[in-house]
């Protein structure tokens, strides 16, 4: 297995974006700037979308502009439409990231627009950004099954695949949104999906609904994949998947993949902290276990 392994950190947009409580501008800079601190340099920074929609999301503009951009930092923002894009670019956006289902279901109830329908919507947003200059991920959600639809083939997400990958996508990231999947349907996923989109640039990004994510990834790994999605603390979860939980958490990553071997350049401490205050904002504990075991053992050492 090789050793190098790229963490996306998805926390600040992703998970922030399905928690109850938002969280302001400052300190969702913070939050990043953390991150980054803690050797996270791959961070998803915000979503240009309809702050109707996602309240969460609001002044993402204003959070990418805030943001100290390192030299060896890398801030993506995900984008749905034209609309999206313009404020995205406005604000100094170099790397996109446009979303699709493989799922009918979750796509009428996700956005009220078939699969089909969705990938026209941000068509021009593909062209344009590459047209700009600047890189353009794309998400497929219901990878390993559906609220609405159940079971989800894996030619369906195939056919999505090779479609973001067609129009320019560099990066495809297969997100098991409610978390349903095990390690042999994410073995198989993968090895059909490759068929489409080369291995190298396939991502991982499972919920850990049934505690099988770290498992799932590490199938995922076995067949060559190194992209792994992850949010500090578990931050996250699903609006349309009654019970599901959030991302895998960053901290449980890192730990597995430091433990057999790969080093990720991560400071567990700083992280830790950083999914601290997180989570003191937002009014809850972290989902992370490495995150709870290492707080759990700090009030030892600090009643000692």
């Amino acid at each position: 297995m090789s050793d190098s392994v790229r963490i996306v950190e998805v926390g600040p947009r992703d998970g922030l974006q399905n928690e109850k409580t938002p969280v302001s501008v400052a300190a969702r800079i913070a939050f990043i700037e953390a991150l980054v601190d803690a050797g996270l340099h791959t961070v998803e920074v915000g979503a240009f979308v309809s702050p109707k929609a996602i309240p969460q999301m609001v002044n993402s503009d204003s959070v990418l502009r805030g943001v100290n951009h390192h030299p060896d930092s890398e801030f993506r923002v995900l984008v749905p439409n034209e609309k999206g894009y313009d404020a995205a670019h406005e604000a100094g956006a170099r790397v996109i990231a446009v979303f699709a289902s493989a799922s009918e279901g979750f796509s009428r109830a996700n956005i009220n627009c078939s699969v089909a329908e969705s990938i026209e919507r941000f068509k021009p947003v593909v062209i344009r950004a590459k047209a700009d200059g600047i890189k353009v991920r794309g998400y497929i959600s219901c990878v390993l099954g559906c609220p609405f639809d159940g079971e989800v083939k894996p030619q369906a997400v195939v056919d999505v695949a090779r479609l973001l990958w067609e129009l320019g996508c560099y990066e495809v990231s297969l997100g098991d949104t409610i978390g349903v999947g095990t390690p042999l349907k994410a073995r198989q996923l993968l090895r059909a999906v490759a068929g489409a989109v080369p291995m190298a640039n396939l991502a991982m990004h499972f919920h850990d609904t049934y505690g099988q994510a770290l498992a799932n990834l590490y199938a995922g790994m076995e067949e060559g994949a190194r992209v792994i999605d992850s949010a500090a603390g578990g931050l996250g979860g699903c609006p349309y998947a009654p019970g599901a939980t959030g991302n895998v958490a960053t901290e449980d990553v890192v730990y597995m993949l430091e433990g057999i071997g790969i080093a990720t350049g991560v400071d567990m401490p700083k992280l830790v902290v950083a999914t601290n205050e997180v989570s003191r904002l937002i009014g809850r504990p972290p989902v992370s276990r490495v995150a709870a075991a290492i707080n759990a053992k700090m009030r030892v050492v600090n009643r000692e």
